[in-house]
């Protein structure tokens, strides 16, 4: 059998560990007689697996005993409305559009404060710029009493990222997508109120969604949010108020398992600098390749690229996956090419990448 360089942007690569290990427990998990897919999420074998997935990601990323840590479904497209339905409370919001994601969010906040009797506001946007760069804090003028400010912290599509030291200062409570970088770099989580993140990119398959909320931000829910959508019943039950993506909890559990092994999230963060550095360095000076995003606002996790000749684009993707790397294709609203480099990403694939597209320009150039 032979891997290929998996590039896609989600579901995207994981750990070839982790994904031998899951293989190897399919059938029998730890003698249970059963795999973790048929077994009862309220019985001890799947308690043990959701508690020790919540303390290895509570490690990982330092998370303060104010907070919860909840095992959701829905996927990050679900919290666009479930947030406002929680912490909009008849008051208003502030929303930051840097990319496509965020621009989802606001737009789904605004559809639904008119019926949750509050408001929502856009305090800056990049897009009449193309969201090449990241929203400065001399740009925006915040309120003060808002009851939250809605960030994307890494924008997938185009590539645009904003680490703890770009947060806007407020007093209100931030809200971070952070589904296409969390875990690949040490993260302050006592500087947000709630941060939430599909799984698929960096945590484990499809279908499952981790929030992690403030104490203080529970119980806050509007009467119109469903039962199952209000965070605070689902804080109570332990994620379990349903049945909780559980195959997808448990292969979370090992990544974060893995992550421990390579050293944390520290050690991350060195690797996705190097890969990052190298990928973009290349492109840089190859003058047949451009990224267009701001250095500084730059993602360490998706690299959007264009070709000089966007004619050559279907040739460079065919001669990419004769080579073994693969969906590199960029998303179908800006079109080019896009490397997804997440944790899972060996610094062998990024090499490996450079050199095609090396020897791709010299062909064609």
């Amino acid at each position: 059998m032979t891997r290929v360089f998996n590039f896609s942007a989600g579901p995207a690569a994981l750990p070839e560990s982790v994904l031998r290990q899951a293989a190897e427990e399919m059938l029998d998990w730890h003698g249970s007689g059963c795999g973790v897919m048929e077994m009862s999420h309220r019985g001890k074998e799947f308690m043990s697996i959701i508690e020790q997935a919540e303390a290895d990601l509570r490690e990982l990323m330092a998370i303060p005993p104010n907070y919860r840590v909840l095992f959701l479904q829905g996927g990050a497209t679900q919290q666009f409305a479930q947030i406002p339905m929680n912490l909009l409370g008849g008051g208003s919001a502030d929303y930051l559009v840097t990319g496509a994601w965020s621009k989802k969010a606001f737009k789904e906040a605004q559809r639904l404060a008119g019926p949750l009797g509050g408001a929502v506001r856009l305090v800056g946007s990049t897009e009449a710029e193309g969201f090449a760069r990241a929203l400065r804090a001399d740009e925006l003028t915040l309120d003060p009493r808002a009851a939250y400010v809605h960030l994307c912290t890494n924008e997938t599509i185009h590539g645009v990222e904003v680490g703890d030291d770009g947060l806007p200062q407020t007093a209100a409570a931030l809200v971070a997508d952070m589904s296409s970088h969390i875990l690949s770099r040490p993260t302050d989580v006592s500087r947000y109120g709630l941060i939430y993140a599909g799984a698929q990119k960096n945590i484990g398959p499809s279908g499952l969604i981790i929030v992690i909320v403030r104490d203080d931000l529970l119980g806050r829910a509007s009467p119109l949010t469903p039962t199952v959508m209000d965070y605070k019943v689902m804080a109570d039950n332990g994620s379990m108020l349903n049945t909780p993506p559980t195959y997808g909890i448990y292969v979370a559990g090992l990544v974060f398992q893995w992550l421990k092994a390579q050293g944390g999230l520290a050690a991350m963060e060195r690797r996705n600098i190097e890969k990052a550095a190298l990928l973009y360095d290349f492109i840089d000076v190859s003058g047949f390749y451009r990224n267009t995003v701001e250095v500084g606002s730059r993602s360490r996790m998706n690299v959007p690229f264009l070709l000089r000749d966007e004619a050559l684009n279907d040739a460079f993707l065919a001669g990419a996956k004769a080579a073994g790397l693969t969906q590199l294709k960029g998303h179908k609203s800006v079109g080019g090419m896009r490397a997804s480099i997440y944790n899972a990403m060996p610094i062998e694939g990024v090499r490996a990448l450079v050199d095609y597209m090396r020897g791709f320009a010299a062909q064609h150039g």
